[in-house]
């Protein structure tokens, strides 16, 4: 894990590296009602588990809903791009709201949590462990 430093000093652990990169981006979810809704966005924080995107249209999107993001296909050849935003569209939940602008009244960007498998997940954190017979 990666140990880093926030506004406050304290120190914050990250399963892996952000990095800054602004990819323009698409959300798809469906609404209260079972509608199907999408809208264009800009990443700004990738990492190997979430990303955080700036969105410039109001759309407002409930904490913990779940979305589809997929960055725009010309872009999925970016250097530092996870291999999940390479391959198409990923699960995600909204895991944080940005405050709100005044200008629309809806939030200026969201924090998105990938969706990964558990055993996916388990496999790349355990450590290999050899039983040793006696």
């Amino acid at each position: 894990m990666a140990d880093k430093r926030n506004l406050t000093g304290r120190n914050i652990q990250r399963s892996s590296e952000r990095r800054a990169l602004a990819l323009p981006a698409r959300l798809t979810w469906k609404d209260a009602s079972g509608a199907v809704r999408f809208i264009s966005v800009t990443t700004r924080d990738v990492s190997d588990a979430g990303v955080f995107v700036d969105c410039e249209a109001g759309a407002a999107i409930p904490l913990y809903r779940l979305v589809h993001l997929q960055v725009e296909r010309s872009t999925r050849g970016v250097e530092f791009l996870p291999m999940r935003l390479r391959e198409g569209r990923v699960l995600s939940a909204v895991w944080r709201v940005a405050p709100c602008r005044r200008s629309t009244g809806t939030p200026s960007g969201y924090a998105l949590r990938f969706l990964v498998e558990p055993q996916v997940v388990a496999t790349q954190k355990a450590p290999m462990v050899e039983a040793i017979a006696v």
